[in-house]
């Protein structure tokens, strides 16, 4: 069975967009990625967006989304993005959080700050697919 992730952060237009994003592009098809907001917000972060097309990843075509239920209690992994989004998950869920690199915090913003961000969300992504699809010659 394929295993499946759903990342979460607040407003679902960027981190965790992000991580569903790198995750669908190095998972190739091996992982099932899903994102969602604990408080949607109303668009796509456009940086974040940018940035991701930047390394071949794709999120041009979502859009923010609520928590689903049904989701939540179907997927092997939940993967909170920062500690703002606060989630219950149902007994027995792997629940992880990931206190995601804040370049704004060291001045650092704009395009720069969120490539930085694209870059460690995408080293936990990676660390994450190695763990869920161990490589067999490994």
């Amino acid at each position: 069975m394929i295993p499946s992730v759903l990342f979460v952060c607040v407003r679902n237009g960027g981190k965790s967009q992000m991580a569903a994003g790198l995750m669908r592009r190095a998972a190739g098809g091996r992982v099932v990625a899903h994102s969602a907001g604990t408080r949607p917000g109303s668009s796509i972060n456009a940086l974040s967006a940018q940035v991701l097309a930047e390394v071949g990843a794709d999120m041009s075509g979502e859009v923010p989304k609520p928590v689903d239920p049904a989701l939540l209690a179907g997927v092997d992994v939940v993967v909170t993005l920062g500690r703002e989004a606060q989630l219950d998950v149902p007994p027995g869920t792997d629940l992880r959080n990931w206190d995601t690199d804040e370049p704004s915090e060291r001045g650092i913003d704009g395009v720069e700050r969120m490539r930085l961000v694209r870059d460690d969300i995408d080293a936990r992504v990676r660390r994450l697919l190695r763990e869920l699809v161990p490589d067999p010659g490994a």
